[in-house]
């Protein structure tokens, strides 16, 4: 079984990475970028006696999210 988790700063948290890409999309000429929010991707493979959503939500609480700044969305494949 796989799972795609998504990674994302919750609103109100600085995002310095996306803000040094906004800089460097309108340096390079790309007018009219508002906003830009940088996050990350994880694609995990389970054993399928291990897969479950439930899993998956644990080892994001655990290791793959920081939840005090970072939301989370699960995807199974």
């Amino acid at each position: 079984m796989k799972a795609r988790i998504f990674v994302t700063l919750k609103d109100g948290v600085l995002d310095p990475q996306g803000q040094a890409i906004q800089g460097a999309l309108g340096a390079l000429g790309f007018s009219g970028v508002e906003s830009v929010r940088q996050g990350k991707v994880i694609d995990i493979e389970l054993a399928p006696e291990h897969a479950s959503e439930e899993r998956i939500r644990e080892m994001c609480e655990t290791l793959l999210a920081n939840t005090v700044i970072e939301d989370y969305r699960i995807e199974m494949l």
